[in-house]
């Protein structure tokens, strides 16, 4: 008898390289608001893709510089359609994986696009910043007639991690821009930047993705996952891909499980289960575990002083933890557990700070959250 062979089908990589993802879910507005400026009369030179890590913000700036490449002069120009628009402008800024521009883009072999990201040292290491070195050929580049004759662009991701030096030298960029000039900075948290470099760029803000985008996208990455499993992910990672295969990557399912069957053991904790939850999270190679195990409770405690403040959360996110803090909330007030959530938050700050012993900083945190319930 013959035996059929199949063969598994691999989920794509993660993360995926955005200047080879031709994808982009959950941000069609965001592409909305791009392609209106690009064939209308108010085309900023620069733009700052802003909103939490892993929604696809580098993904948007790749796709939107792969199609103002495509395009050769078009674009930006009050002259380019009269008084009128064209009935049918493209509804997408998608452009074919198999065309020569997304082929040079996605090789680094374009010669109108400059991409910008922390550098190696001489050691071969990646920086933890960007440096002015990064960023010096910047405003040449732009300055330089395209050799398309188009658009020329510059990506800088993130421009969170810009040193004040090369902030400076990207700032006398947006001070004076060439023309057919397009600068996209790819940031997580625009507060880091210079107010000035806020000031002269364009800001759209991308929103966190819809639990049907995160179906969509855990299920393509993650499909091993259990509906419950896959379920609860969704509900902890609050609308970002980014963070919910991190936590894929860490465990971070069985973390959370874990942390909360701790805390139904209040008031008086399981030192046995804490004790081999922080010699499990200290062990050598488990950081990331750490990590998110700290993220994780870090997020309960958030919900619980949400819950104390507001009442009731209807969000099937939080489910698990209602019947927790309708138990422990109202033995400590909101004033104390303000206080457990400073304390916690200002031990975890000093941790990472100072690379405190791991074992027992997790040990001090939940001991802290019980020491909330027996002071009252």
């Amino acid at each position: 008898m013959n035996a059929k062979l199949t063969t598994a089908i691999e989920p794509p990589e993660w993360p995926p390289v955005a200047r080879l993802n031709p994808d982009l879910v959950g941000q069609a507005e965001a592409e909305q608001i791009l392609l209106d400026a690009f064939h209308g009369r108010r085309m900023a030179h620069a733009w700052m893709i802003t909103g939490p890590q892993g929604i696809g913000k580098a993904t948007l700036a790749y796709r939107f510089a792969r199609y103002a490449l495509s395009q050769g002069g078009a674009g930006g120009s009050p002259e380019l359609f009269g008084d009128d628009l064209p009935a049918a402008l493209p509804t997408r800024l998608y452009v074919d994986p198999e065309t020569p521009v997304f082929r040079r883009v996605a090789a680094g072999g374009h010669g109108d696009l400059l991409a910008v990201e922390r550098s190696f040292n001489d050691r071969g290491k990646r920086r933890g910043e960007i440096i002015v070195d990064d960023v010096r050929e910047v405003g040449g580049f732009l300055s330089l007639t395209a050799s398309e004759g188009g658009w020329r662009v510059v990506i800088v991701d993130s421009a969170d991690e810009m040193n004040r030096n090369a902030a400076n030298a990207v700032l006398k960029v947006l001070e004076e821009p060439p023309d057919r000039a397009l600068l996209i900075l790819v940031s997580h948290n625009p507060g880091r930047l210079l107010p000035t470099i806020r000031s002269r760029c364009r800001k759209l803000s991308l929103a966190t993705l819809s639990d049907q985008d995160m179906v969509t996208l855990v299920n393509k990455y993650a499909p091993e996952l259990s509906d419950q499993d896959r379920t609860k992910l969704i509900g902890l990672s609050e609308g970002s891909i980014g963070r919910a295969m991190g936590l894929v990557a860490a465990g971070g399912v069985d973390l959370y499980q874990e942390c909360l069957s701790l805390l139904h053991s209040l008031p008086q904790l399981n030192i046995a289960k804490l004790h081999a939850l922080a010699d499990q999270l200290a062990k050598a190679g488990a950081e990331d575990r750490y990590a998110t195990a700290m993220t994780l409770l870090r997020s309960i405690l958030a919900q619980l002083l949400r819950y104390m403040a507001e009442g009731p959360i209807d969000s099937p996110s939080v489910s698990d933890e209602q019947a927790l803090f309708q138990r422990i909330g109202p033995l400590a007030g909101l004033d104390r557990w303000l206080e457990v959530w400073e304390k916690v938050c200002g031990l975890l700050e000093r941790a990472g700070a100072i690379n405190l012993d791991r074992k027992q900083v997790v040990l001090n945190v939940f001991l802290e959250i019980q020491g909330a319930l027996r002071k009252r």
